[in-house]
This record gives structure tokens, C-alpha cells and sequence, in this order.
């Protein structure tokens, strides 16, 4: 596949069962370097006059005086022959193990576009060596993780209906390597005083805090309450409260649900996202969870996204919504009264092809060339974009993201 590699502006401020049933904050841990600070960093609200900053050289002037950008991607879902195929492409670069880098390779331009990346870490690891297992209960290969670090990524959620599916020792184990890939956390923890913390992420302009719940554990139970975030409105409205106490600009919500290969939210996902929105608390609403692209839907000046579809994943013989994913870059801008909003939404559209096995952009201008053929791109460039709008995405200014060869 041709490689596209530099990025362009679109708009706005700088560019910058489940699982195939098939076939049967600051991070919660130290900080480091560049990390957000947990310690209360403002009661004040913000200044009406604020300084203007410079913003990285992402390919486009910032209109106002202050921007940021968010890319966010669906879940991270590891199965057997996506862990065969890490093995071959460690063995054909003569390294030892498993990479899932070349899998993950073709996210790269649309993250290196953005101010902060965000992935959904799906499922429990296991240790390097394995054993690894895949649905219905997860331990899959720990490299997945460093990959997501090595092609950009800064942060990953953790809650989803997978997360105890190897107990304590698996959720402990999962955490233990986003720390050693220096890849910030939430949604599951180590311990209360962790689960207290909140996920605050500083970029030059803006500090942006993510608030994530789950609708459920698969019917499992934790050993502790606190250990997973659940999906709450008041719960989430409360820490987003918090979040902008604690100097937070920017409040994202993630939301683990719906109904897999679904075309549309089901009602909770609606009701949870409308509740966040309607506090006035949250900049932005986002999920994953059901395997399949979903509408986008501008509520109350609130954009939500409900679905991501698939970061990766195998591919399904039954479900072709399980093949296909959405990748969102957010533009946030800041008025001079000081607010903050979302003043550009964008969309690429995305397929998983084999063979080898990779993350392929649908995007009409085709930046990783052709991926499972011209025809199939197409329809599924277009499936993505029906859905997408669905709602009326397009109406209210959310666009196709587009990145171009110099």
C-alpha cells in the first residue's frame, strides 16, 4: 500500500459478541515527565482575557487565540490471527516475539496531525510470552500496547465489559504495561485512592480530562467496586465537576455501550449522552464498545460520537459492520471570553484488510493507496459515511478528514 505522509488542515484550529462469537490523571500511576499535575490547580473560572499561546506546527494558523485537537480511534481488539500476524512481522524484520507495529502503522499520519492522541485498550493483557486467549474471555499480547505508544498514542481508556475478564491479576497486569510503555490510564485501577485520581492531559494550549464509564462487566463481578468505572451520568457529571476544579479546560466523556453491530445508539447510550451533555459540563461525548460505526450527532451544541467501531480487530465472516471503524480528530478553540468548544469535527473511515493484516484508511483521498480493492473501499467509504450522517452529522459541520501527499 502507497503512504501518504504529510498532513494537511481540513478546517478550524491547527491540524493538530463481541468479539467474533463467531467461530467459537493524570495517570493512575507516578507521574512523569510532562505529566498533569493531580493537585488542585484552580478554583478560579477562566480569565476573560486569555493569553494568546502558540500552537504546535501542525499545518494550519489557529483562528482563535488558543486551540487544541484530540484524535480519538474504537476499540483495541486483539484475536488470534492478529497475534500470528505480529509474529510474522517481527520474523521478517529478524526481531524475536511479536510487533504489532505494521498493524498499527497507517494511524500514524492522522495522530502525528493531533495535540493528543486517545485509543480504547479493550481487553486485559497477559504476559509477554503468553498464554493468550481471545473471546469469550481475553488475555491477549501485551505488545499491542507498546505499539499503540510507538505510533503516537498518549492515553487509553480502560473501562469496558472485558476489563475483569482475567480478575484482579489481569487488570493489575494491563495497567503495569501502560506504564511501561509510558502510555497514560483510566477506567480501571490498582487501588481506591487511584480510582479517586482523574485522567487531566496538558498540551500547550489546553488541558483535557477524560471521564469513562462501562455499561457492564459481562455479568462478572470485581473484587472491588472501585476497581472499574462504570457508566453513571451522575457519577460522570460529578468527576467532570471535579475535573474542571482540579483546572481542566476541556472535559471529554467516554462511553463503553450499545448494542453490538448495531447502526444506531440504543436508549441508554442516548440517555447517558444526552445527561452528560445537558449538565454543560462536557466539551465532547465519544464511544466503542459495539464493534460497528454510528452516527455523530450534534446535540445542544454538544458534538457526540457514538460509536468508533474497531481500532483493529480480525476480520468477521458474519459481520461486516466488525470490520470497518472510525477514526474522529476534534478541534477545540477558546473565545476570548475564555470557552472553550469544539470548532471542527472530522471523520475518516477505515477497513481491516489481510494478507497481511493491517488498519487501512477508506478516506476518499485514499491516503494508504488501495485497500481491499477499489470497489470494496468504496462501499465501505460509503457505508461509513451513511451511518455517520445519520443523524445529521453533516448539517451541523462535521466533514471527512483528508490528508494529502505534498
Amino acid at each position: 500500500m502507497l503512504a501518504a505522509v504529510v498532513v494537511l488542515a481540513a478546517s478550524g484550529c491547527g491540524l493538530v459478541a463481541e468479539d467474533n462469537a463467531r467461530n467459537g490523571g493524570v495517570s493512575n500511576s507516578a507521574p512523569g515527565p510532562g505529566s498533569a499535575s493531580i493537585g488542585l490547580l484552580t478554583n478560579q473560572p477562566p480569565s476573560s482575557t486569555p493569553t494568546p499561546v502558540a500552537t504546535p506546527g501542525k499545518g494550519a494558523d489557529c483562528p482563535t487565540l488558543r486551540c487544541a485537537s484530540v484524535l480519538l480511534t474504537g476499540d483495541m481488539l486483539v484475536h488470534a490471527q492478529l497475534w500470528q500476524q505480529a509474529a510474522e512481522d517481527a520474523a521478517a524484520a529478524g526481531s524475536p516475539g511479536l510487533d504489532f507495529r505494521a498493524l498499527l502503522e497507517g494511524q500514524r499520519r492522522y495522530i502525528a496531525s493531533s495535540d493528543l492522541a486517545i485509543c480504547h485498550q479493550e481487553t486485559p493483557v497477559a504476559g509477554p510470552e503468553g498464554p493468550f486467549s481471545a473471546y469469550p474471555s481475553f488475555n491477549v499480547p501485551p505488545q499491542i500496547i507498546t505499539a499503540s505508544k510507538a505510533v503516537g498514542y498518549q492515553a487509553c481508556t480502560t473501562a469496558s465489559n472485558h476489563t475483569i475478564d482475567r480478575g484482579t491479576e489481569g487488570l493489575e497486569r494491563t495497567l503495569d504495561a501502560l506504564d511501561a510503555a509510558k502510555l497514560k490510564h483510566t477506567g480501571s485501577y490498582r487501588t481506591e485512592a487511584a480510582a479517586q485520581q482523574l485522567l487531566i492531559l496538558p498540551t500547550p494550549a489546553a488541558k483535557i480530562a477524560v471521564i469513562q464509564g462501562t455499561y457492564g462487566l459481562n455479568g462478572q463481578v470485581p473484587d472491588f467496586p472501585w476497581q472499574v468505572d462504570m457508566l453513571d451520568a451522575n457519577t460522570m457529571i460529578a468527576k467532570a465537576r471535579q475535573a474542571r476544579a482540579q483546572g481542566a479546560d476541556i472535559v471529554l466523556g467516554a462511553m463503553h455501550a450499545g448494542e453490538e453491530y448495531a447502526k444506531v445508539p440504543n436508549a441508554e447510550q442516548e440517555e447517558v449522552a444526552h445527561a452528560l451533555a445537558d449538565s454543560g459540563e462536557f466539551t465532547m461525548i465519544y464511544g466503542h464498545h459495539t464493534h460497528s460505526v454510528l452516527p455523530i450527532e450534534k446535540y445542544m451544541g454538544t458534538w457526540i460520537v457514538y460509536g468508533l467501531g474497531n481500532g483493529v480487530t480480525e476480520l468477521s465472516p458474519t459481520y461486516q459492520a466488525n470490520n470497518e471503524g472510525l477514526l474522529v480528530r476534534a478541534q477545540f478553540s477558546q473565545d476570548g471570553a475564555g470557552r472553550w468548544k469544539a470548532s471542527d469535527l472530522a471523520w475518516a473511515g477505515s477497513l481491516m484488510v489481510r494478507d497481511p493484516y493491517r488498519w487501512c484508511s477508506v478516506a476518499a483521498d485514499a491516503p494508504q493507496g488501495v485497500c481491499s480493492g477499489p470497489q470494496t473501499d468504496a462501499e465501505s467509504r460509503m457505508r461509513t459515511k451513511t451511518i455517520v450522517e445519520s443523524m445529521g452529522a453533516a448539517d451541523a459541520g462535521a466533514h471527512e478528514l483528508l490528508i494529502s501527499a505534498p
